[in-house]
């Protein structure tokens, strides 16, 4: 096992099913999935924590799996030495005690931390490849220096949710140069924070219509009732949106009208004239979803997250990451989650200063093309196998 490749983790915070616990854990544990436990290929060998939460598990953790604890960055990327001495970098920045702007976005030190990380690669000469969970920044500015920065050092990188690697009920995958003619993506909770999980659900399936992703023009956040009179105007689909929700088993009677004191939708247009949308239906549904149109014919498929521990999506996100700490090649392009964090920033520009449209020349040209590989994912509608198991006593490292 001293051959595998080696990772560090740079943490914000580390609690119970905080990012930390639900990504970096199952790097000492393993990954439970619906094709069985595995254990990890790479091995977890430094963590650095910027803040240290009252429900801290990180130290706990650390420490049963023999994961020294380093004081900086630095330290934990060249294992306390004066060069870089590991293989691969995840970078956890969600949760911890950090502000809000008045945008309402959450200002996590995505670039700070990953402006660190890139230093330590640029004063040894080497990069090797490195994940940043979620978006890559709250805000567009920091977020396309860190894409620039990646690609200066030739740093593979990968980033995103773990929206486009959970189930699928029913299960639906698109054809590269699919001729989608229309699409939404459902979600809910917190507009910012789960907003980008409902942004990264679209995208990952809009961005294999023909031709591949051209980039997005412009973007318009509305809310309330407002929402319903765009639905109204056509400016996003009931249909669609319908037939998204159509699989999601919890959902109560009645239309969505009826439950959703507030709701939000984010209209996207694209630069090739491709309009989509992310409906934010809080009240109506605690789920994600998806529906498209291809030759007239709509289909729909729920995203399905396992509720409750060992959130074992969050094992299909970690073995595409492994994959790529073990081959060097991203599992997906990266520039989906830039698009989406630009997305995201443009909906939240768009909002506070009255719910305008806001054109994006700065996203117009970020086209890109999806993979033809299919990343590591279940193909069942629900979770399975050893992820409905008792999370496993900690096998001994060796």
């Amino acid at each position: 096992m001293s051959e595998r490749k080696k990772i560090a983790a740079i943490i914000t915070t580390y609690f119970p099913r905080s990012h930390a616990d639900v990504v970096a854990t199952k790097y000492m544990k393993g990954f439970p999935t619906n094709e069985g436990f595995r254990h990890p290929r790479v091995k977890l060998i430094s963590i650095y924590l910027d803040q240290i939460d009252p429900r801290d598990i990180g130290r706990e953790l650390a420490e049963a799996h023999s994961v020294p604890i380093y004081p900086s960055i630095r330290s934990a990327l060249t294992l306390g030495g004066n060069e870089l001495a590991v293989d691969g970098v995840l970078l956890i920045g969600e949760h911890g005690d950090y502000p809000y702007n008045e945008l309402e976005q959450h200002m996590y030190p995505r670039r700070y931390l990953f402006e660190q990380i890139c230093g330590v690669f640029a004063s040894s000469g080497r990069s090797v490849p490195a994940f940043c969970d979620k978006h890559l920044s709250y805000n567009w500015t920091d977020a396309k220096w860190m894409y620039d920065r990646a690609q200066e050092l030739n740093v593979p990188f990968m980033a995103g949710s773990s929206l486009p690697t959970c189930w699928r009920n029913p299960f639906l995958e698109y054809d590269l140069d699919t001729p989608l003619e229309a699409a939404i993506g459902i979600g809910y909770g917190g507009i910012e924070s789960y907003g980008f999980h409902a942004l990264e659900t679209l995208q990952c399936m809009i961005e294999r219509r023909a031709g591949g992703e051209s980039g997005v023009v412009a973007v318009q956040c509305l809310e309330g009732e407002a929402v319903w009179e765009a639905g109204a105007k056509g400016l996003w689909s009931r249909e669609l949106a319908e037939a998204a929700c159509a699989p999601i088993e919890d959902k109560p009677d009645g239309r969505m009208e009826e439950h959703c004191k507030n709701p939000a939708v984010f209209l996207i247009e694209h630069s090739d004239g491709f309009t989509s949308a992310v409906l934010m239906l809080n009240g109506y549904t605690s789920h994600f979803a998806y529906a498209g149109q291809v030759n007239g014919e709509i289909q729909g498929t729920e995203f399905y997250l396992q509720g409750g521990d060992p959130h074992s999506h969050f094992s299909y996100l970690g073995l595409n990451i492994e994959e790529m700490f073990l081959t060097g090649l991203p599992q997906y392009p990266v520039e989906r989650t830039l698009l989406t964090t630009g997305v995201l920033d443009a909906a939240m520009r768009s909002r506070s200063q009255g719910h305008i449209r806001l054109e994006t020349p700065y996203l117009a040209s970020l086209a890109y093309r999806s993979y033809e590989k299919l990343p590591i994912r279940p193909t069942a509608p629900r979770p399975g196998g050893s992820t409905l198991d008792p999370w496993p006593p900690d096998s001994p490292d060796s």
